[in-house]
């Protein structure tokens, strides 16, 4: 499988690796050393000049991660409602200032709310049960994926990890487009934000979400699927488990969803007439 040569390269060169001083117990031995942090801080992002939500992510492609953030939280309907981006260094964090479409302002402050995120989370923000979902358009194509395929991609995108690699502490996403060249990587403290700058990183490029799968190297949350599908991507492979929650979103939503994707082996959870193995013949 192929991969983008530039699909590792970190979009706006900020500062996501960080030395520290360590004490190292080793074979019987305690030394001092240097290790290598990921770099993880506030990102807020500002609509139109009025503060929205206060993320912790890792300061890079952060206009990746406003421009996926705003499509998959329904801020705005296309990438051409989203005007422009600016990012503020600040000592305390990032701010990133956004300019949207008036009409879709406008609707954002009907349903502004204060929100404060966390690498963990999961409904950041989310003040009743109502509010936990929203609709979904169903992804009604049926492009079919090589299972093959897949477990090869994931191969490929962990190469394509500085931060994971230096670090350790990091998560990514990744596309794989249908000749199953992985084509590009975000990576990021949080799951969330690695799709969410991945998802930025496509729409910026016109990407047909149709047309690929996507990889992720944590569990598929309810809220990954959720991201996922409201850019119409039928495909999810992610290396550990989904949850109860995701599992029956990717059901409603149309979305193939296979969890454990590893060297040899994978289950699926949603939708597997869209998966072809070894065996298939090419139909779905």
């Amino acid at each position: 499988m192929g991969h983008d040569p530039d699909a590792a390269q970190l979009g706006d060169g900020a500062d996501t690796l960080e030395q520290v001083p360590v004490l190292r117990w080793r074979d019987g031995r305690l030394a001092e050393a240097q290790d290598v942090l990921a770099v993880e801080m506030p990102v807020a992002l500002e609509y139109n000049g009025i503060s929205h939500v206060v993320m912790l992510a890792s300061p890079a492609d952060l206009g990746d991660f406003a421009l996926g953030f705003s499509l998959t939280e329904g801020i705005i309907a296309s990438p051409a409602e989203f005007y422009a981006c600016e990012v503020e260094q600040r000592p305390d964090g990032c701010l990133v200032h956004i300019d949207i479409a008036s009409e879709r302002f406008v609707k954002l402050k009907e349903r502004r709310r204060n929100m404060t995120g966390r690498t963990g989370c999961g409904l950041c923000g989310t003040e009743a049960l109502d509010q936990v979902t929203r609709p979904l358009i169903p992804v009604m194509h049926r492009h079919p994926v090589a299972a093959a395929a897949m477990s090869a991609g994931m191969r490929a995108m962990h190469a394509l990890q500085p931060l994971q690699q230096q670090s350790g502490a990091t998560h990514a996403a990744a596309w794989m487009n249908e000749s199953g060249a992985v084509v590009c990587v975000r990576e990021d403290v949080g799951r969330h934000n690695a799709l969410d700058k991945l998802i930025g990183a496509l729409a910026a490029r016109s990407a047909d979400f149709t047309r690929g799968s996507l990889l992720i190297t944590s569990r598929a949350s309810y809220e990954m699927v959720q991201k996922a599908a409201t850019m119409g991507v039928g495909a999810i492979a992610a290396i550990s488990a989904p949850t109860s929650f995701a599992v029956k979103l990717a059901e409603q939503a149309g979305v193939t969803l296979a969890g454990f994707m590893r060297d040899a082996s994978y289950v699926v959870y949603a939708h597997p007439e869209r998966l072809m193995t070894e065996h298939d013949d090419g139909h779905s």
